[in-house]
């Protein structure tokens, strides 16, 4: 599960980085590193997005509250990163022109792109494996649970017990 406060924190700092590099004359090229950070934790807030809005199912029965936490978080995150893909979008046309801009998020789509094949796909097959062997334990235990009480009634009644 991808955690919004983290990719927050992450895409702030890589931000600030970028915003002192321009406001200093740094060129675009010099700060990649920091555009490449700032992208990634753009693309885990989409995916912290996504799936808040379909959690798994244990998520969904235990922890209800949480939920709405995470979806408040998640909104307040996707705000502050508007605000600076705004930013970063003026700092970029200004310094470079609207072409930079451009393409600058077709970059991102691909960033995104191949970051929901590999890492975000990964992790969901990994959670759905989980859930599905939580899924089996529940269903072993509580076969247990009836055969045992089915066993207890036969018991009774024939007078095992």
């Amino acid at each position: 599960m991808v955690d919004p406060v983290s990719a927050l924190a992450t895409a702030t700092a890589a931000f600030n980085v970028l915003k002192k590099g321009f406001q200093i004359g740094r060129d675009i090229e010099s700060m990649a590193g920091d555009l490449g950070r700032w992208m990634n934790a753009m693309s885990d807030l989409s995916e912290a997005e996504r799936q808040a809005k379909n959690p798994p199912l244990f998520k969904k029965l235990a922890f209800k509250g949480s939920i709405e936490q995470e979806a408040m978080e998640i909104f307040a995150a996707k705000k502050k990163a508007d605000q600076m893909r705004q930013d970063l979008k003026n700092f970029i046309g200004f310094t470079y022109g609207a072409s930079h801009w451009d393409e600058l998020i077709r970059m991102e789509a691909s960033i995104r792109k191949q970051r929901q094949e590999t890492i975000y796909k990964q992790a969901q097959r990994r959670k759905k494996f989980i859930e599905g062997v939580a899924i089996g334990f529940l269903a072993l235990v509580f076969g247990a649970v009836i055969l045992s009480f089915v066993w207890l009634v036969y018991a009774a009644r024939t007078g095992q017990i």
